[in-house]
């Protein structure tokens, strides 16, 4: 089993309130590929509550049955239209992939 953790953050030049509001497109992008990418068992999106200069805004979580899994997933069209959609909102992610 594989877990999948990015977490991202917001562009600084967009006004909070509007980033959360994409937030929730991002997030209802994001789940709607739960049953599409068959490679992808189920995920998890959350936007963070605490400020913090070590912190990132939102977090996605998602897992997968093996590497060959998630790379399905990563290549999948409606994985990476969503990945368009988050570049227009987020300027920096991290990503950690392992085995669980």
């Amino acid at each position: 089993m594989i877990k999948h953790i990015v977490m991202f953050r917001f562009k600084p030049e967009i006004p909070r309130e509007r980033s959360i509001e994409n937030f929730r497109k991002i997030r209802t992008a994001l789940e709607a590929l739960v049953g599409p990418i068959e490679s992808l068992l189920n995920m998890e999106v959350g936007l963070n509550f605490k400020d913090s200069e070590r912190a990132m805004d939102w977090v996605l979580t998602a897992h997968f049955e093996s590497e060959e899994a998630l790379a399905i997933y990563q290549k999948h069209p409606l994985h990476l239209s969503v990945v368009s959609l988050i570049n227009e909102y987020c300027f920096d992610a991290k990503v950690v992939d392992y085995h669980l």
